[in-house]
């Protein structure tokens, strides 16, 4: 399982001039499910997102989580996570998993920010075509991989 964190002054996310989701300060979460991946790498990444410390303190240092300042979370799926460019021109995605196996886990993910203290998880709509509105701060972009961080 794969989330690109990146930390933002606001985020939301549109589908047919609809807004489904919108944060101030926190994270927006695009996340990426591959075939193996389990409820244990949803609430290992959601523990990871929680405690992070990249948030400025009053000296500037990243030494603040998302806990620390209140912020939120806009959880996005994201499959071209998984994209394999090695060959071509045209990204294969392959390795990422299908809708049925995927959506659930991205929602783990989300209800585990939850109930890790996050008051504002929002969330795009899963399989749709999404507007996302990214204001990034810093820009701080953060990789979270399972795959490599076991």
């Amino acid at each position: 399982m794969r989330v690109l964190l990146q930390r933002v002054k606001r985020g939301s996310v549109t589908v047919e001039d609809t807004l489904t989701g919108a944060i101030e300060q926190g994270f927006v979460a695009l996340v990426g499910v591959t075939h193996d991946d389990t409820l244990a790498e949803a609430h290992f990444l959601a523990q990871k997102t929680v405690n992070l410390r990249v948030f400025e303190d009053e000296e500037g240092k990243m030494n603040r989580s998302l806990l620390d300042i209140g912020g939120g979370v806009l959880v996005v799926s994201q499959f071209t996570l998984y994209a394999d460019t090695r060959k071509g021109r045209r990204p294969s995605f392959i390795k990422a998993a299908q809708p049925d196996h995927a959506e659930p886990l991205v929602q783990a993910y989300a209800q585990h920010l939850h109930e890790q203290g996050i008051q504002r998880v929002e969330h795009g709509i899963f399989g749709a075509m999404m507007l996302v509105e990214i204001h990034n701060d810093g820009p701080t972009t953060i990789w979270l991989d399972t795959a490599e961080l076991k």
